[in-house]
């Protein structure tokens, strides 16, 4: 007895597009989040007690917004 080919195990089958969007979404809203954070606290209280290290801490969350727009439009030909 053979099987057909053509049939898909549930395994094989990929997620809901609503279920990829909502988790790329995720994604970017973490990491946009992350961004703000790091810059109230590096010019809020960190630059109390270091200019360097808020420097560096805004220099970092320079670079999450372009992440989170690539995590974001990461899309199905990826």
């Amino acid at each position: 007895m053979r099987r057909d080919p053509r049939r898909t195990s549930v395994s094989a089958v990929r997620e809901a597009q609503s279920e990829r969007l909502r988790r790329r979404r995720h994604w970017y809203f973490a990491l946009m989040g992350t961004c703000l954070v790091l810059l109230v606290l590096a010019w809020c209280l960190v630059r109390l007690w270091s200019t360097t290290a808020a420097v560096a801490m805004s220099a970092v969350a320079a670079v999450i917004p372009p992440v989170a727009v690539l995590v974001a439009n990461w899309g199905e030909d990826h």
